[in-house]
């Protein structure tokens, strides 16, 4: 009997493995690389270098976070670049004309709302491809952010502003 048991725990494992490596496969090989960096580089696992990577993949990971949301559904944004451009250049130009950090920042985090607001009304109740429907948003973005700086560089001239990117909470970079 006990060998019975020993073949049929075998298949079993096996798909508990298999189960484990579907849902978290890329945490894995994220836990096992980071573990054989932090042996194998000097200074890796330091605070000052840890501190360092997360700048380095901030943006990219929020852009990342909520492209999941879209793949996890099937479908995909090619807007994402052009909106993220756009609501920079937005937010200058809003900073520029009324001097304030808050309204700028408020301008473009309402200008990204409404353009996914659009991207989804028309995929979920137009019934029109993601793909079709991204792609002309990305080419409307784009060209808003054109208009909007008249087709010139846009700076900001606000030394407060800066303070957001490099300011710090409770020792953690913002």
């Amino acid at each position: 009997m006990s060998s019975q048991t020993n073949i049929s725990t075998v298949p079993n494992r096996r798909a508990a493995l298999e189960r484990l490596w579907d849902n978290a496969g890329m945490l894995i090989v994220f836990l096992v690389m980071f573990a054989a960096l932090s042996f194998s580089v000097p200074n890796f696992f330091s605070v000052p270098n840890l501190i360092g990577l997360s700048l380095a993949v901030s943006m990219v990971g929020m852009v990342a976070c909520t492209m999941l949301f879209c793949l996890a559904s099937g479908d995909f944004d090619m807007s994402v670049g052009a909106v993220v451009a756009f609501s920079g250049v937005l937010s200058a130009m809003v900073m520029q004309w009324t001097g304030s950090i808050t309204l700028g920042v408020l301008a473009a985090l309402a200008a990204t709302t409404v353009v996914g607001l659009v991207n989804g009304f028309v995929i979920s109740k137009l019934h029109i491809n993601a793909l079709i429907t991204t792609l002309a948003t990305m080419q409307i973005v784009r060209g808003l952010g054109y208009i909007t700086s008249n087709g010139v560089s846009v700076g900001i001239g606000q030394e407060s502003f800066f303070d957001l990117g490099t300011g710090s909470s409770l020792g953690i970079p913002n």
